[in-house]
């Protein structure tokens, strides 16, 4: 505006002189050189500040360029993001269709192995049939037999001061062979058609139980068998619901040695539903020829970090092949519906293992899942009967004991604990035996009131219905 102000003022002097010269009267004229005057310090000044303005100019231009280079190096990097949460998006759509494709495979094999032994129960069924019919005939075969043996008798009772003729002797005796010949042919097929039934039922069962997976092993194994390596462990602690699954859950069994009684055999992970509860999954633990364990805790290699809050106490954390607590909303759930044996083995650090079990069950949430025991046995001292009516102490405070309530951050991990220095198999894992009281303490151990002190490595707690308690040892 300056620059514009000056040349303004050039313009309307040159334009005086020429108008004034118009009027025919000569002016003197000057030298170019006499026009050419010095800059004053004013028109310098203007100059800088013009040059000022020019330079702050171009510096917001640079800042302007350097804002719009990073927000295009930003905006390729969000970019590069997107594309690689597309990728994995990709990757894990794609193994989804392979377990779903594998399940449809197995659900096949399960429908051609469920009709062929359908067809196999038929022939046994005819077999029996028939077995059944010739049984019937042999009976008739040998009353007519007894009859005319009986015949014989009462003749031989008439005859008895008479010689006896021998083809009559020999009629008996042939009678007598035919009569035990028939005896053991209605034995031995007596026992046939035992061995037959057996077999019936046999099949049976394993129709029943191949017809309940066909029913629900579909969706079990698309649980067992991870989509992703990103899925997070705490979803296997959720509770299932028949609305999101479609699954029908009435013929779920309600812990492990219900799964057992069905034909069940091998160890794994399942689905159970204790009554008055959503479904969930458990570790079952099945001993051969004796019953199915429900697995509440185990602990291995210290893999899993045991001093968490009370909310993960009472849902559940781990890993249900390892090392995990099951959640005392479940463990409530099962003790409720019937009465049950825990099992506690542990393994020191010498590897020698010892046992104990109690009658147990815990109260429910609004008692702070209250404990009771009795009927101790084992190899240890009993270390939990002085617990009882204790309620539940985590961490981070939500217990109700009033005895010592830091005795949970203490001893770290969660546990029915009633004064520092008792038993607590939710403690921390040492990874070594421990050398120092105070470190010990706060690890996996076991004490009883007056007994020493024990320290291991290996942990594992088990359910199991009180019916089918026996030694096990």
């Amino acid at each position: 505006m300056k620059l514009f102000f000056l040349l303004s003022v050039v313009a309307s002097a040159t334009a005086v002189v020429y108008s004034g010269n118009s009027g025919g009267q000569q002016i003197p004229t000057l030298p170019p050189e006499a026009f050419i005057t010095a800059p004053s310090p004013t028109e310098i000044k203007s100059r800088f500040a013009l040059l000022d303005d020019v330079r702050l100019l171009a510096n917001g231009l640079l800042q302007l360029g350097q804002s719009l280079r990073e927000f295009v190096h930003k905006t390729k990097s969000q970019i590069n993001d997107i594309f690689q949460k597309l990728n994995i998006f990709d990757r894990s759509f794609y193994q989804l269709s392979v377990v779903t494709s594998e399940i449809k495979e197995e659900e096949e094999e399960l429908k051609k192995t469920t009709n062929f032994l359908k067809a196999n129960n038929e022939e046994i069924r005819n077999l029996s049939l028939e077995i059944n019919s010739k049984i019937n005939n042999i009976l008739q075969e040998r009353t007519q037999l007894q009859k005319k043996v009986g015949s014989l008798e009462e003749r031989l009772k008439g005859l008895s001061q008479s010689m006896i003729p021998s083809d009559q002797l020999s009629e008996i005796t042939t009678l007598k062979e035919v009569i035990d010949a028939q005896e053991k042919t209605i034995t031995s097929l007596l026992k046939s058609v035992k061995e037959q039934h057996d077999q019936l039922d046999n099949q049976n069962v394993k129709i029943k139980h191949l017809e309940e997976k066909l029913n629900f092993d579909s969706f079990q194994d698309t649980v067992d068998k991870p989509v992703d390596a990103d899925q997070t462990a705490s979803d296997v602690f959720e509770y299932l619901t028949a609305n999101t699954t479609g699954f029908e859950t009435k013929d779920l069994p309600v812990d492990c040695a219900d799964l057992f009684n069905k034909g069940e055999e091998n160890s794994g992970i399942y689905t159970i539903k204790p009554n008055q509860s959503e479904p969930f999954y458990v570790y079952c633990e099945m001993v051969s020829g004796e019953w199915g364990l429900t697995v509440i805790q185990r602990r291995l290699d210290g893999s899993v970090d045991f001093d968490e809050s009370w909310d993960k106490y009472e849902k559940g954390f781990g890993d249900l092949e390892k090392d995990f607590w099951l959640g005392l909303q479940k463990i409530h759930s099962l003790t409720q519906q019937r009465p049950y044996i825990l099992r506690i083995d542990l393994e020191d650090w010498r590897e020698e293992k010892h046992w104990a079990e109690y009658r147990f069950v815990i109260g429910n949430p609004s008692t702070g899942y209250t404990l009771h025991v009795s009927n101790f046995s084992g190899d240890l001292q009993d270390a939990m009967t002085n617990l009882n009516g204790m309620k539940f102490s985590t961490k981070d405070g939500s217990d109700n004991n009033q005895r010592d309530s830091s005795c949970a951050r203490n001893n770290t991990g969660g546990w029915w604990q009633s004064a520092c220095c008792e038993s607590n198999l939710n403690g921390k894992y040492l990874w070594m035996r421990a050398k120092g009281r105070s470190v010990r303490r706060k690890g996996v151990h076991w004490k009883s009131r007056t007994g020493p002190s024990y320290y291991f490595k290996k942990t594992k707690i088990t359910l199991r219905p009180e019916t089918t308690a026996s030694n096990v040892n």
